[in-house]
């Protein structure tokens, strides 16, 4: 792979992730961060990741000791920029500041360098909008949290080419996660236009009465989510058959849920300031100890469908 050099935009919780695995993976990573105490911040939380991995045997502290070494800190784009051969932008979900971040790398960097940005949900096109060389813009939507979950979203803008989206995959690959490449651009992408449509029905089965909140997160649980890691919806309905699938569309679908506007119960809890486990209400009252066994529970699977990528 041609790409030896990485620099990673942002400190957060998707940069700190983006700059270990790009270090794991044995490429040079530049980390950029506002000011000393944001810098501060990521090398923490990649020291904290390190430690977790040193426990469990992957890593042992020389490894740890070369994969820090590998990452540097800096608080100008300029730095950024500079011998970066591939730049992953994770900064704020604003589209302003994108494009000014954009434009500015635009003229720092060598036309080849490809410039990618983790947004979850911006468009790609209107992100370089004002550069010289949109061709070399492309999203990687990297999911939450980057550490557990290997989805990466490859999504090109109106002008992206499609040499971008050979090399971006490659890069992705490289580092072990997996990629997943979109022909066009659309609201959402792939992953957060599923996950919203699926919320959209589960709040609006609660809202009617039909079932609590508990029982239709089991029902998901117990039933989809068996079967999804293996079966998507598409390979699950050509294995359940289409014409049964057509059958229960032709009654079904008329009956789902069609709202264009946020679900009124979410919106009332939102108004009354029940945002869920981090104001400790939501559909659920979370207490510390009902957080912390949900948050381990769900570690431990995706640790268990991690080490079943690895061995595949």
């Amino acid at each position: 792979m041609d790409i030896k050099n990485i620099s990673v935009l942002g400190t957060g919780t998707m940069g700190h992730g983006i700059a270990l695995f790009s270090a794991l993976a044995g490429l040079n990573v530049v980390m950029y961060g506002r000011s000393d105490a944001s810098l501060e911040r990521g090398f923490n939380s990649i020291k904290a990741d390190l430690n977790r991995l040193e426990a469990e045997g992957d890593l042992n502290k020389n490894d740890c000791h070369n994969i820090l070494n590998k990452i540097k800190g800096v608080k100008t784009i300029e730095e950024a920029a500079k011998d970066a051969d591939f730049i992953i932008e994770s900064l704020a979900e604003d589209l302003k500041v994108k494009k000014e971040f954009f434009q500015k790398l635009d003229l720092l960097c060598n036309p080849q360098v490809i410039l990618a940005t983790n947004t979850s949900g911006l468009s790609p096109t209107e992100i370089a909008e004002n550069t010289k060389h949109p061709e070399r813009i492309v999203v990687t939507h990297f999911w939450n949290p980057p550490q557990l979950i290997p989805l990466v979203e490859i999504v090109p803008g109106a002008k992206t080419s499609k040499d971008t989206i050979l090399k971006t995959k490659e890069l992705i690959e490289f580092i072990g996660k997996k990629a997943v490449c979109m022909e066009k651009e659309c609201l959402g992408f792939i992953g957060n236009r599923l996950q919203l449509a699926l919320l959209r029905e589960a709040m609006y089965i609660v809202e009617q009465g039909w079932a609590k909140p508990e029982e239709v997160d089991k029902a998901m649980e117990y039933g989809h989510g068996r079967r999804l890691p293996v079966t998507g919806p598409l390979s699950s309905a050509d294995l359940g058959g289409l014409d049964i699938f057509q059958s229960i569309s032709a009654y079904l679908f008329q009956d789902l849920c069609d709202y264009k506007e946020p679900s009124k119960l979410m919106k009332e809890k939102v108004e009354e300031g029940n945002l869920g486990s981090k104001t400790g209400n939501g559909f659920y009252n979370w207490t510390k100890e009902t957080l912390e066994k949900k948050q381990r529970e769900r570690t431990e699977l995706l640790l268990h469908f991690i080490e079943k990528d690895n061995n595949i």
